[in-house]
């Protein structure tokens, strides 16, 4: 029993100290083994390491890609205009030793890239009019900050892999006046096409109608025309028949004349009886007879 005792208090020191001695590196992470806050080794290799207990301690700092959502700055472009500017940030920490020295942790790291982005956005863009930084110019622009970014961090260990704009857009009250600008511009274009329809119309009824008189002229022309001809040849008939029986043709035409003025029941004519009209009435001198 003695002995067993013995034995389970062996182990559970051996635990302790392996506790407090052992360490694992994981792939994603660096590791900077530190006694009394003062670094003594860097492991860049993932496994199991060892340190000394209680007089050293470890802090790990991740190898991979980090990124920042950097706060959103208002930025003054060269030609007076407000942007509001929310960027991202993309780094990764290649300098486990010299990060540690300078910023200490992530949090303090993010803290002073965030800064340092929005200063160098601030300085690139507003040197710049609105619409270079809304145009295709802005790739270029970009490129130019990252550089300037990663030459003031290089010396925190840190590489910059990206800085990117997320989202650029005019402040609410501006959006605003652009948007009533716009619809105004709208509704004065639309106006103007209204009116150009209204005039293309009646351009359109006005050439219409001068096609309809000129064809109705055209063929009231032709009508009256064909009916000179019509004429014509009546009268040449009328001529051709009366030069061959002129007391037919006299008497005919009196049969018209009597149709027509004795058409109706209430004629009434007073005329001579020995006017010609009553030539084809016979002698009224034997009537009182």
């Amino acid at each position: 029993m003695r002995a067993s005792r013995i034995s389970l208090i062996i182990i559970g020191l051996i635990a302790i100290i392996s506790y407090f001695t052992l360490f694992t590196v994981l792939e994603v992470k660096n590791a900077i083994v530190l006694q009394f806050g003062d670094p003594k080794r860097v492991i860049t290799e993932p496994g199991l390491n060892f340190k000394i207990p209680f007089i050293q301690n470890v802090i790990f700092i991740d190898n991979r890609i980090l990124d920042i959502d950097a706060p959103a700055a208002e930025i003054i472009a060269s030609d007076q205009k407000r942007l509001i500017v929310d960027a991202f940030v993309k780094f990764k920490i290649v300098d486990v030793l010299e990060f540690y020295k300078a910023l200490g942790n992530e949090n303090v790291a993010r803290s002073r890239i965030s800064a340092v982005v929005n200063s160098r956005i601030r300085g690139v863009l507003g040197e710049e009019p609105l619409a270079s930084v809304l145009s295709e110019n802005r790739s270029k622009l970009m490129k130019q900050i990252t550089s300037l970014v990663e030459a003031e961090v290089r010396d925190f260990g840190i590489e910059i892999v990206d800085v990117r704009i997320k989202r650029a857009d005019l402040p609410e009250a501006n959006s605003q006046a652009i948007f009533a600008r716009m619809q105004t511009e709208r509704e004065r274009e639309a106006r103007e096409f209204r009116a150009q329809g209204a005039e293309m119309a009646q351009k359109i009824r006005s050439t219409a109608d001068k096609e309809v008189t000129i064809i109705k002229s055209q063929a009231e022309k032709e009508a009256n025309i064909v009916r000179g001809e019509g004429d014509g040849m009546a009268n040449k008939v009328f001529a051709e028949a009366f030069g061959k029986d002129p007391e037919f043709f006299a008497f005919y035409r009196a049969m018209q004349a009597y149709t027509e003025g004795l058409n109706s029941d209430d004629t009434t004519m007073i005329l001579s009886p020995e006017s010609e009209f009553f030539e084809y009435f016979g002698d009224f001198s034997s009537v009182g007879n």
